[in-house]
């Protein structure tokens, strides 16, 4: 069990580490360690807020807390689930918040509140601002005082409860006080209105409490079945399990994408600009998904995200230019605009923003995510469809015609295009595994063009990104700065990990962009990326890096790294985009690439510690 202390002076915003996640693979809430919910999204994840309070304080949340001063709060998951539970000690007793979404219809999230020890009186203060708190906020109470319904302009929300609920019509506040003595329980459903399985608005106050019990059992039943349909048995079992269950909540159980991660705006510098909505789905995490997912046996997830990237495939227009965008949301759409919000922000991060502008941008890197997972799925399958090979065929004729000219880049700078080094890596990697899957399956493709321009490819990676001085491979062509996206080219087979050059890019990665386990994407201060204010470390590069070390044969080293970097983890195991300069977790949360590595880097280690100690 995992847990955190805290004072119980109440923060003006808890940090970004102080959340566990619950979800039911279509949307999920934030729940802070202090008892709130402070971010939930409905019926999405990419759906307007109904509680934003994480972003700006007037935004809505749910808290339910005892009214006695707290000395300690634990926040930990019940084993194998993402079934939360919130942990409250005071002098008068402990309760605990059980926090769970259904993973059956109808769709619904529960708390429930168990005394534990002694006598504790808990309010619920319940303060919903939907449609991003555009929405006015009107009431209709139930046949029983246990019953209110949310009336809004965007949706229509029921809230039950086993207490009674009172409506504080001048703040648009429905509050809950209850005396709980050891053994006592109080039961809240919100839902959508019309949506309850068990009688409605009028069903008896006992029948709450039975079936929210009932939810959270078969909710605790579903996330350990689907805990042990994976295979993966090593040495870092309890992290790659959690971060299987964080990848499972993103992932739409309807559609099969998988959101990059399940907030907007968190900051990767804390009053700086660097905030961005990851409520959609990012080519660039095809490969990474697939090939992780994969490995420790949730092949239904790898398969639903790789139906999803089909059909992106089988969507392409080559002749309306790129056939493919950078980001989509999770029904398929290109179209998604960035808006800015007129809220306060995390800590004062402003803007806060919905939507993504980067689905504009020109990125080549995706090409060759896309194909490598294609070319993992179709090893391992039936294979793809002819219709699909020659959508196929068109990207890599797209890919072969564009990888010269300069694009927006892995990290989707807002300033001017450049050449970037691993863009035109991963237009190889494109190529390469679309040759493999032409010879592998005996399709039509254009072999002779196609291995031209993969060893053109690869020439000008090895002359024009090399840097003598530097002894490293670079950031951009014939440039002279350092981007830890190159810790890719082993992984993705560019070059072995162990060829001298590599090693030497190794050693001037680990100079110059870590800080012990903790590793920068690049120097902001050295390098143009339209943005003004610097930023944390990056997760997912930090696992790369473990990743590159093993497979540099230094094992030791990766080990120690692999380990440091797990002590990062938030006190539930989640991790977010970035850690910041005095170790707190920065950006939005939680994030998929960084459990994605985490995973790969985890069964790479294994194999490297098993083949030494055979």
């Amino acid at each position: 069990m995992t847990t955190r202390t805290t004072e119980d002076a109440r923060p003006a915003t808890p940090e970004i580490d102080d959340h566990g996640v619950v979800g039911d693979c279509e949307t999920l809430a934030l729940v802070s360690n202090l008892g709130d919910v402070d971010w939930l999204c409905w019926p999405r994840a990419d759906s307007p807020s109904v509680f934003g309070s994480l972003l700006d304080p007037d935004a809505g949340r749910w808290s339910i807390r005892p009214t006695a001063p707290t000395h300690r709060t634990q926040q930990f998951y019940l084993s194998e689930t993402n079934v939360l539970v919130t942990r409250f000690q005071t002098e008068d007793g402990i309760i605990e918040v059980d926090d769970a979404m259904a993973m059956d219809a109808p769709q619904r999230l529960v708390r429930r509140v168990r005394c534990v020890r002694g006598s504790v009186t808990v309010r619920s203060e319940f303060v919903p601002r939907p449609g991003y708190a555009r929405d006015r906020v009107g009431w209709e109470p139930g046949d029983r005082a246990t019953t209110i319904d949310l009336v809004a302009e965007s949706m229509r929300l029921r809230l039950r409860a086993s207490g009674r609920l009172v409506i504080d019509a001048d703040s648009d506040t429905v509050t809950c006080d209850s005396r709980l003595d050891e053994g006592d329980e109080l039961a809240f459903e919100l839902s959508n209105a019309g949506d309850q399985q068990d009688g409605g608005a009028d069903e008896a106050v006992d029948d709450v409490v039975d079936a929210v019990d009932r939810t959270v059992t078969a909710t605790i039943d579903y996330w350990k079945l689907w805990t042990a349909g994976g295979t993966y048995r090593g040495r870092y079992r309890a992290a790659v399990e959690r971060s299987a269950l964080a990848l499972k909540l993103l992932t739409n159980r309807t559609t099969g994408g998988m959101l990059a991660a399940g907030t907007t705006s968190l900051p990767e510098h804390i009053g700086g600009e660097r905030n961005w909505d990851y409520r959609y789905v990012w080519i660039r995490d095809a490969a990474f998904t697939v090939y992780a997912l994969l490995e420790i046996g949730h092949d239904a997830e790898a398969d639903a995200f790789i139906g999803w990237l089909v059909d992106r495939v089988d969507e392409c227009d080559q002749a309306d230019g790129s056939p493919l965008t950078p980001v989509y949301d999770l029904d398929g759409n290109a179209e998604i605009g960035e808006q800015v919000l007129a809220w306060r922000g995390y800590e004062e991060s402003r803007p806060v923003r919905i939507g993504n502008a980067a689905a504009d941008q020109f990125q080549l890197d995706i090409y060759g995510e896309l194909i490598d997972s294609l070319y993992i799925f179709d090893r391992r399958s039936r294979g793809l469809s002819l219709d699909t090979w020659d959508k196929i065929r068109l990207i890599v004729d797209y890919v072969i015609e564009r990888w010269r000219e300069p694009d927006d880049g892995m990290w989707e700078i807002r300033s001017e295009p450049q050449r970037h080094t691993v863009s035109i890596l991963m237009c190889w990697v494109a190529v390469e595994r679309a040759i493999r899957m032409a010879e592998y399956r005996g399709r039509p493709a254009d072999l002779v063009t196609w291995r031209r321009a993969r060893d053109e490819m690869h020439d000008t990676v090895r002359s024009e990104g090399w840097n003598d001085e530097l002894g490293a491979f670079t950031q951009t062509l014939g440039g002279d700065t350092l981007d830890a996206s190159i810790l890719l080219a082993p992984l993705v087979k560019f070059v072995d990990g162990r060829d001298p050059r590599w090693t030497s890019t190794l050693d001037a990665v680990i100079e110059h962009l870590a800080h012990g386990p903790l590793v920068d994407r690049y120097d902001t201060e050295r390098y143009e990326d339209g943005l003004t204010c610097g930023e944390g470390s990056f997760t997912i590069c930090s696992f790369w890096l473990v990743e590159a070390l093993a497979r540099a044969g230094r094992v030791e080293e990766a080990r120690r790294s692999f380990d440091q970097l797990l002590g990062y983890a938030n006190p539930v195991g989640l991790f977010s985009e970035q850690i910041g300069p005095t170790g707190r977790q920065l950006g939005n949360t939680p994030q998929a690439l960084t459990h994605l590595a985490l995973i790969s880097a985890a069964v790479a280690l294994d194999e490297a510690l098993d083949s030494e100690e055979s």
